[in-house]
């Protein structure tokens, strides 16, 4: 599966990794699971690596959309996006804009710095 994710709730934590040919459907599936399992207030570390699709813009909208909902529900929580590829990084940045919400989001290019800061963001709450 392209897109993997593990939910810790003693560590209210959420880290994805989304490879190869990602679907919008399964973007959705990641959203839903994380939703159903009651982590969306959690810290999110979402990874993009090696992506061979290019999610269109509608499609980041349609996200947004499910972000902007839940956040209407109840607390999202920060977000911090990895994205080494320049192709990785523009899909995060059109999410992000398309993701507003009341939480923190950031995007990087290393893992560690994303880990570093998303930990912060958790420690502050």
């Amino acid at each position: 599966m392209p897109v993997q994710w593990s939910i810790s709730h003693p560590k209210r934590l959420v880290i994805a990794v989304a490879k190869g040919k990602i679907t919008p459907e399964e973007i959705a599936e990641y959203f839903d699971a994380v939703t159903k399992s009651g982590g969306m207030a959690y810290g999110k570390l979402f990874e993009i690596a090696d992506i061979e699709s290019t999610l269109t813009t509608e499609n980041m909208s349609a996200f947004g959309d499910i972000v902007r909902r839940h956040r209407a529900i109840g607390k999202v929580g920060p977000v911090a996006i990895v994205a080494e590829s320049d192709r990785g990084y523009q899909q995060a940045r059109l999410f992000a804009s398309s993701a507003k919400a009341e939480r923190p989001l950031a995007i990087f290019r290393e893992w560690h710095e994303g880990r570093r800061w998303l930990d912060s963001m958790m420690a502050a709450e």
